[in-house]
């Protein structure tokens, strides 16, 4: 049974189908496809069923990274189908946790940013109403969260799965 991985931000156009493609490039480079899968939702209904937003997938798609996928919602059933669920940013994982009233779920979810390794920021900034040097500085912060994260995952998740 493979780890899942669910990246979340607001509409899922942006930050995270990045970070679901990004770890996505990472997880065939290490040679573990079969054993990590990924996925994205937003926390809002705004986008539901759009592609990626055009300006991330030009920033990412520079990097040989591009960005497939459809905007989804985040559904309380994610808590039981994830074994780590990622926000964004803090109002994200406070939406998320605000799902799960209980808190069976609350160590299921992390901030991404955790993970990084070159980069002290908390949040990964939201870069839709700015230019073309957002959506560069959010690849460059998800390409250091999500290979700090996929070495958690190789230490910790495969270990316990």
């Amino acid at each position: 049974m493979p780890y899942k991985l669910l990246f979340v931000c607001l509409g899922n156009i942006c930050r995270s189908p990045s970070a679901e493609n990004i770890m996505n490039h990472l997880i065939e480079q290490a040679g573990l496809s079969e054993k990590i899968l990924c996925d994205s939702a937003g926390t809002s209904n705004y986008h539901i069923g759009e592609p990626p937003d055009r300006r991330m997938n030009a920033a990412a798609s520079g990097r040989g990274i591009p960005l497939k996928g459809k905007a989804r919602q985040f559904q309380p059933s994610d808590f039981e189908n994830f074994d780590l669920i990622l926000a964004m940013d803090r109002e994200n994982y406070r939406d998320i946790r605000r799902l799960d009233p209980s808190g069976q779920y609350q160590d299921k979810v992390r901030l991404i940013c955790e993970f990084a390794t070159h980069y002290s920021i908390k949040e990964v900034p939201d870069p839709y109403y700015g230019g073309p040097e957002g959506f560069n500085q959010v690849i460059d912060l998800l390409l250091d969260a999500c290979s700090g994260l996929l070495e958690e995952v190789k230490l910790k998740g495969l270990q316990e799965h």
